[in-house]
């Protein structure tokens, strides 16, 4: 039985394509040159204690619905008053969400923005800076190494960050011996979407690098992100729980406030 990865996979591969006919890649390519250039995205992150990567999530494949009618806009702007770092924002369809999410944040605020998809393709990496996004996600468990370089070459190019996903210490280390600057780990197990935030304290458990770590998924209270800067991270990606209760302003600046890391 494949896992939730390798159906998305399958999904996205196809969309990509159905995609390219609609608009061709040099036309996306011409339309990622004209768009404004990005703002620095791990500086963002490195001026701020705690450092929270915002997102703005419509849905998610196991849980249905986060927040009804929810305004990317007006979230991006809460978040940005709440004291976000960034605004990532979920442009993948399985999770309800577009590319027009993404414009509609990036109109909205002058935070640097993440475009959280799963990517595979550089006409992906042309489509999120042609929307205006400062920062790609990249998933180790999702490309080949030569590919997973090729598309961070391809961001540095477009003068992107790319924020290089990894769940376990193997693919920590592919994400090294490509140079990211920006290390995400997931707690979230993309096959079974299982979360425990022990997955951080395990992969870091004697990592030495320099990169910028950032702790995604599952992270709810200011002890979790106290526990997770205590393993190392120094920046969190939060959603799910910021909306769940339909006031993300509130929650966000309490959970800032609330958290104290040296």
């Amino acid at each position: 039985m494949s896992s939730i990865l390798d159906q998305i996979f399958a999904a996205k591969r196809i969309e990509v394509q159905a995609r390219r006919k609609v608009i061709a890649p040099e036309a996306i390519a011409a339309a990622a040159a004209r768009a404004p250039k990005p703002s620095p995205f791990a500086e963002a992150l490195r001026a701020r204690k705690p450092a929270v990567i915002a997102e703005i999530k419509r849905a998610s494949p196991s849980k249905g619905d986060i927040m009804p009618g929810l305004d990317p806009a007006q979230v991006a702007r809460d978040y940005a008053a709440a004291g976000a770092a960034a605004i990532s924002v979920l442009t993948d369809v399985h999770f309800k969400g577009s590319l027009d999410d993404l414009r509609a944040a990036r109109a909205a605020v002058e935070l640097p923005v993440l475009c959280k998809d799963f990517i595979l393709d550089p006409y992906q990496v042309f489509e999120a800076r042609a929307a205006g996004a400062d920062c790609v996600l990249l998933i180790v468990a999702m490309l080949k190494t030569g590919q997973l370089r090729s598309l961070a070459a391809l961001a540095r190019e477009l003068k992107m960050a790319a924020l290089v996903e990894v769940h376990d210490a193997d693919e920590l280390r592919i994400a090294e011996s490509i140079g990211s600057e920006l290390i995400g780990i997931n707690n979230r197990d993309l096959h079974t979407f299982v979360t425990d935030l022990a997955v951080t304290e395990r992969v870091l458990g004697r990592y030495e690098g320099s990169a910028l770590i950032v702790a995604e998924s599952g992270i709810e209270t200011p002890a979790d992100i106290c526990r997770l800067y205590a393993a190392g991270a120094r920046a969190f990606l939060i959603g799910e729980s910021l909306l769940r209760g339909g006031a993300p302003r509130e929650t966000l600046s309490g959970l800032i406030a609330t958290a104290s890391v040296e």
